[in-house]
């Protein structure tokens, strides 16, 4: 049984998906206590879960008719038996499925499962203002490919030095998919644009949450 904190359909805010409908799936409880965290109710204890098989979350997303599907959470990866989720989820070349994780933990063994399959992985690498930093899984970096997503989560200029000095050292532009996306309460997206042209970051997108300029920050369910 998952632990689902909310389950919906609405448009993908960020990621290779922006903009196109995508069904949502968020799991309860994280590992992680990011400084900036905006889904906090999804591991606070604040929220209800609903208990869902995963055939129950495979019928959910077939019924919703949408072939984007985003896991999210919370954390997806410390789910108990995820594979059985996305065992389903691979099958059904009619999906594409995003598994939003937040880069503590190791990808390898469901990279290894999934390879060549419509199984995407979006991984966060927390920077200084998270607080969250020493947690993150370096061995990512080698096991994401060009069908991957790193997200950099920038709340400062030093977060900023960090993302572009780690793009670099690893080579992501030419590993996978690069994104920038501002915490934009703290820092102004075209600062971020300046040190992209000043660093010829070519490869490196800058994405903004398209769902906090269409509802409210704080609204859930969007």
């Amino acid at each position: 049984m998952f632990n689902v904190i909310e389950k919906f359909v609405s448009i993908d805010g960020e990621g290779p998906s922006a903009g196109q409908l995508a069904t949502f799936i968020r799991f309860s409880r994280c590992n992680l206590r990011c400084s900036w965290c905006d889904t906090k109710y999804s591991w606070d204890g604040s929220s209800e879960t609903t208990e869902m098989t995963a055939e129950e979350i495979y019928q959910y997303i077939k019924d919703s008719g949408v072939a984007n599907v985003t896991l999210t959470g919370g954390e997806p990866l410390i789910q108990d038996h995820l594979e059985k989720l996305l065992d389903l989820l691979s099958q059904d070349k009619q999906l594409t499925t995003r598994i939003e994780t937040n880069g503590s933990i190791s990808i390898k063994s469901l990279k290894e499962n999934y390879k060549m399959s419509n199984v995407q992985f979006i991984v966060d690498y927390k920077l200084p203002d998270s607080k969250m930093m020493t947690t993150m899984c370096h061995e990512n970096f080698e096991d994401v490919d060009a069908w991957d997503v790193y997200k950099f989560v920038i709340a400062s200029e030093k977060d900023l030095k960090v993302a572009i000095d780690l793009v670099n050292e690893y080579d992501l532009t030419n590993r996978c998919l690069v994104y920038f996306s501002p915490v934009v309460e703290e820092i102004a997206p075209e600062m971020i644009v300046e040190a992209m042209k000043e660093n010829r970051l070519n490869g490196v997108r800058l994405q903004l949450q398209l769902h906090k300029y269409i509802w409210p920050k704080e609204m859930r369910g969007v």
